[in-house]
């Protein structure tokens, strides 16, 4: 006999999940068993928000949506960050949460509350499963978490329905998978198209939207043809490869990168927005153009966001709008006669070089992305040393630098790191954090020791929130609540499994990263650097 729980795992196992992530209680053991015999490997965490970026990390390597699970009460309250992050950050996130049946709720109150009316403000959509509509059910959570920009959708499944056999009828094929729209003809296609064959001076940014349609080879293609430089979200670094000439790199948080990049968009005559969601982008990307600037914005959805104008709507999947794009103009046609988009470049890697100290949040950068192989998965965690990082490293690949740039958040870059091995499983990967940060999952060090996965952790010790510590600074505020002891990592890391390193040269740091290559566990390097050692470097 089929129970609930086993045609939610099977709709799951149809929709090419392979793994779920999360932390069992009494009420979810239906289906965590019915998660392990559909074929998803279920993965022990120790924390339910380590669990989601676990999740996200798994996502990026296969494609598949990702499956969270929580028990009822605290463990729902617990993913609350993490599903914050999938809505803002545009992740297909599954969230399994179980719950006792409706008519016990009634009377019995220990750890009961409405996980639905907590989550809806942060979620596509939320459901209630129901023994006979289950299938229906599923495949409209994994369409809803799909579809146009992803998300997340939560499931609260009652323990009756978990357990109970049923016999209703259901497909073991996901039918529902979304499909990629072309723009309709009209006033805003005309606008678009004479727009980009008149230009001399095209320009593109490409976000979110463009990295989930895997829309990086169209984009290339059609960058290359044209001789169009590209700016990125933080999301979309490596939609062009990041040493093609025109890669402009990655831009959103640094207000050094944005001096260069904002002039230069301004003077196009053709700003193409591709898949470009600016909800990465600090307040300087607010209105950074006129009112009537020559502004394309291809879009799988509605915007509503306010942030800035644009001249005409392509409500279009990127790559067919390309196409259309491309047809009208001559391929020969010059653009940037003046050649500002290599002055730009140039101006950016003087900018961001390595501390002519020897030694920095930059060397440290620099160095890494000197000794580790091109398709190498950076993860990086909120704070300073993201956002140069950020700028920093080159993608050759989307998805090679992977992060919380919507929502934000703390203790993403670990997790993000260890999910991404254990589904892709060849890749090496290096997750960048600060020792704030760090110090927010360490117990996720366990689980890194249990999986057994050579993952590398950069670790920036500095004893001080310094973004914040920054921010403060420059407001003329004193020095409150920013500052800290210093954690011997190392030791920690030892303690839990791995192998632990102080790093205070680039030397030790390039040999150090060579060696964890090759090493079965995870490796931690603690690279100290001065306090205010972000100072004027982003």
């Amino acid at each position: 006999m089929t129970t609930g729980a086993d045609i939610i795992a099977g709709k799951l196992h149809a929709a090419g999940c392979r793994h779920a992530f999360g932390i069992p209680g009494g009420e979810v053991l239906a289906l965590m068993q019915a998660l392990d015999e559909a074929g998803l490997n279920f993965v022990l965490v120790k924390h339910e928000n380590a669990g989601g970026f676990m999740a996200e990390g798994g996502w990026h390597a296969d494609g598949a949506p990702g499956v969270l699970l929580a028990t009822l009460g605290p463990g729902a309250a617990n993913a609350v960050n993490v599903v914050a992050n999938a809505w803002q950050d545009r992740v297909p996130l599954i969230f399994l949460t179980g719950c006792v049946d409706q008519g016990e709720a009634e009377s019995y109150t220990h750890q009961v509350f409405d996980h639905q009316q907590l989550l809806r403000p942060i979620v596509k959509a939320s459901f209630s499963a129901r023994l006979g509509a289950l299938d229906v059910m599923m495949e409209k959570a994994l369409a809803i978490a799909l579809d146009g920009q992803p998300g997340p959708v939560h499931i609260d499944v009652p323990i009756r329905v978990a357990e109970g056999d049923t016999q209703e009828a259901w497909s073991r094929v996901f039918q529902s998978s979304p499909v990629a729209t072309a723009p309709v003809p009209g006033p805003d296609l005309d606008t678009a198209l004479d727009l980009f064959r008149k230009a001399e001076r095209p320009i593109a940014i490409a976000g979110v939207d463009a990295v989930n349609e895997a829309a990086s080879a169209a984009i290339s293609e059609f960058c290359e043809a044209f001789q169009i430089p590209l700016v990125t979200s933080y999301k979309g670094k490596g939609l062009l490869d990041e040493n093609n000439p025109l890669a402009l790199g990655g831009a959103g948080l640094s207000p050094k990168a944005d001096g260069l990049l904002l002039p230069l968009i301004n003077k196009s005559d053709c700003i193409l927005l591709l898949g470009y969601d600016p909800i990465e982008m600090r307040i300087n990307w607010r209105n950074p153009w006129d009112a009537d600037a020559p502004v394309v914005d291809i879009t799988p959805v509605l915007r509503t966001h306010g942030m800035h104008s644009v001249r005409s709507t392509l409500r279009s999947a990127v790559q067919p709008a390309l196409d259309l794009l491309g047809a009208a103009r001559q391929p020969a046609k010059p653009s940037w006669p003046e050649g500002e988009p290599a002055a730009v470049r140039a101006e950016l890697d003087k900018a961001f070089a390595p501390e002519a100290s020897g030694w920095g949040p930059g060397t440290v950068f620099h160095t890494l992305r000197a000794a580790l192989p091109a398709d190498t998965v950076a993860t990086a965690d909120s704070g300073a040393h993201r956002i140069l990082v950020s700028q920093i490293w080159r993608c050759p690949m989307p998805r090679q630098m992977l992060q919380s740039s919507a929502l934000c958040t703390m203790g993403c870059a670990v997790p993000l790191a260890m999910g991404h091995r254990v589904v892709e499983g060849a890749s090496p990967v290096i997750a960048f954090v600060g020792d704030a940060g760090l110090e927010m999952c360490l117990g996720e060090l366990s689980t890194l020791r249990d999986l057994k996965i050579p993952v590398i952790i950069c670790v920036l010790v500095d004893t001080s929130l310094s973004l914040i510590e920054l921010k403060q600074r420059s407001s003329q505020r004193p020095n409150v609540g920013v500052d800290f002891g210093e954690t011997d990592f190392p030791a920690v890391a030892r303690a839990y499994g791995g192998h632990g390193v102080w790093v205070e040269d680039a030397e030790t740091l390039h040999r150090e990263a060579e060696d964890a290559l090759a090493r079965e566990g995870f490796t931690l390097l603690a690279c100290r650097i001065e306090r205010r050692a972000y100072d004027g470097t982003f």
